[in-house]
């Protein structure tokens, strides 16, 4: 084949994995859930007189599911792939691929298709559900066919870039965190052109045009709206739809062909390479006795294995030194930063243009630009949190740090100071921005402490979460993407419950009924990714109350109870914090795999 083993493999033990039945049942009934909470909700709220509202609430429905569908497809190619080839490296078993004689071809086209299968069977498990849609009105299947070709190419698309840059990274943390950066930048810039930051029109067509033509956000929502004749008219191609669907298959083209011809030259890794003291036989030794020559190559070792520079003194605490003091993330960590960086520094700018502009500062539009740069810092402090576990264990490095005088205290929070320490721009920018307006009396004092507040405690958990990731499942890949993928659901979750309480608008506090299987699933989705491995009690109450109590701050958000949004997420996700810390510390063989519940 011209993939090659890789995905022939991939493809055949799939089937035989008990968790592929369980992700696409549990996927589509996630998503049958979420028709039923907005029909319940409809009927609660509205009277259905004719076909006409049906073919309203079918529309409304179908416009809340496809980005949905979208945003997860994007997100887990992407991060599938990219941890897919990291933990190839990691385990330096991608030498051991290269050493075959695979070609470059069915090497970087299996990985990519092996880690995007998942998302692919997915896709296929819920085209019958959104067929169903076409059945209430006002949807047809043209726009189903149109959303699920804008879906499928930019799942592939995503993947592609995710597996080109762990390809180039050495480091999963440099891989995962560059994959996350490039594909905001892409939305980033897909949106500032739709609304006009660069101009009204290019070559006497629309920038909204053009946005649609490679921002897959734009792509969808346009590909979900019915097509009217003369939309968006575009020479050769017709409409913008199609031009997206042409510069998907491009970049993924041009991606995987840059990746094709760089895999050998990028791996292995100059890491992993032996240096030149360490493989030549010094010349010296020519000529001399056994004795002098045996003695000469132990004098060349010590040379090649000793650090060069001066002696550092190591702290009292070594794991913190470690994390803090030198490269365990690689040597190009700060280009994570400057990304991060100038995604902050266009964010000010939209702030100070808004404050100091003729319309004035609207909360609306600042909550569009922080937002998502708030999620995005948690997403990164995460992806180091649970990376930052998950190479000692790839490099077998934690079995070695286990045996030693280390104490759990040391290890856990020495973790901990290294993640926050390694990803302070992305916990101090936010707040510095935060400051920013208070300053220009654009939000209050009490404001600035419930955003400076809640930031800090998401921070911790979402440090806390990865840590506990990292620590309770061996598999490296399963843990960065129950860590992850647990995150992104988060946050998932409470924009989808808001967009659907918005659009069928009624008394808030009389909708938690209609949410309660929402809330339910919600619940045993987190713990099956807590406490599935190390049950704990504490950790039961934290999946449990989680769940309520963030649906029951959407609806006080929404109502304008701010200092009860701040309590019930300090007191919610503060207790998940500790409940996940207290193990880690006092039970910490358990936590870490070592031994089961209930051993001495």
């Amino acid at each position: 084949m011209f993939i090659g083993p890789v995905f022939t493999r991939e493809i055949v033990t799939v089937p035989r994995r008990t968790r592929l039945y369980i992700s696409r049942a549990a996927y589509v009934s996630a998503l049958l859930v979420l028709m039923c909470t907005a029909w319940l909700l409809l009927a609660g709220t509205q009277i259905v007189r004719n076909p006409s509202d049906m073919a309203r609430f079918g529309s409304l429905l179908f416009q809340i599911l496809v980005p949905l569908q979208l945003a997860l497809a994007i997100f887990f190619s992407a991060l599938l792939a990219a941890s897919g080839v990291a933990q190839e490296k990691d385990r330096h078993t991608l030498v051991l691929l290269l050493l075959t004689n695979l070609t470059n071809s069915e090497l970087v086209l299996g990985k990519l298709l092996a880690s995007v299968l998942n998302v692919l069977v997915l896709l296929a498990a819920s085209l019958p559900l959104f067929m169903l849609t076409a059945l209430f009105g006002g949807v047809s299947f043209e726009q189903i066919a149109r959303v699920f070709a804008v879906t499928l190419s930019t799942a592939v698309a995503a993947g592609s870039l995710g597996s080109i840059l762990a390809l180039w990274r050495e480091k999963t943390f440099q891989a995962l965190a560059l994959t996350v950066l490039a594909l905001v930048f892409w939305l980033a810039a897909g949106e500032a052109v739709a609304a006009g930051a660069l101009g009204a029109s290019w070559g006497g067509i629309s920038t909204e045009t053009w946005a649609t033509g490679f921002s897959p956000w734009q792509a969808i929502l346009a590909a979900a709206r019915p097509l009217i004749a003369e939309q968006n008219p575009l020479p050769y191609v017709g409409n913008a739809v199609n031009l997206f669907l042409l510069f998907a298959v491009a970049m993924t083209v041009k991606l995987n062909t840059i990746a094709i011809l760089r895999v050998r030259i990028w791996n292995p890794s100059r890491e992993a390479r032996p240096s030149t003291a360490q493989t030549e036989e010094p010349e010296s030794i020519w000529g001399l006795t056994e004795e002098a020559a045996a003695a000469a190559r132990q004098a060349v070792a010590r040379s090649a294995h000793a650090a060069p520079g001066k002696t550092r003194q190591v702290w009292d605490n070594p794991i913190l030194w470690r994390e803090i003091a030198t490269w365990a993330y690689g040597r190009r960590v700060l280009v994570i930063r400057l990304a991060y960086l100038l995604l902050v520094a266009l964010a000010f700018v939209v702030l100070w243009n808004q404050i100091h502009g003729p319309l004035g500062f609207r909360a609306a539009t600042a909550a569009l630009v922080l937002v998502p740069l708030f999620v995005l810092g948690l997403v990164l402090v995460n992806a180091q949190a649970v990376t930052s576990i998950t190479t000692e264990r790839d490099v077998r490095a934690l079995d070695l740090l286990l045996v030693t005088d280390l104490t759990p205290k040391e290890f856990v929070f020495g973790k901990l100071g290294g993640v926050f320490y390694n990803t302070k721009a992305m916990v101090l920018l936010p707040l510095a921005l935060c400051i920013y307006l208070w300053f220009e009396r654009a939000i209050s004092s009490e404001n600035l402490l419930y955003l400076a507040g809640g930031l800090v405690v998401m921070n911790l958990f979402v440090g806390m979460l990865g840590v506990h990731a990292g620590m309770s499942y061996g598999n490296s890949r399963t843990a960065i993407g129950v860590s992850l993928g647990t995150v992104f659901f988060l946050f998932i979750g409470i924009a989808t419950c808001m967009r659907i309480m918005i659009a069928f608008s009624g008394s808030f506090h009389l909708q938690i009924q209609p949410f309660l299987a929402f809330m339910l699933g919600g619940g045993v989705g987190l713990y099956a990714a807590l406490g599935s491995r190390n049950p704990s009690l504490a950790i039961g109450v934290a999946s449990i109350l989680a769940p309520i109590a963030t649906f029951w701050a959407i609806t006080s958000f929404l109502l304008q109870y701010t200092l009860g949004v701040f309590l019930v997420t300090v007191v919610t996700y503060g207790f998940a914090t500790i409940a996940m810390l207290i193990p880690a510390i006092f039970e910490f063989d358990v936590a870490t795999g070592r031994t089961m519940p209930g051993e001495d």
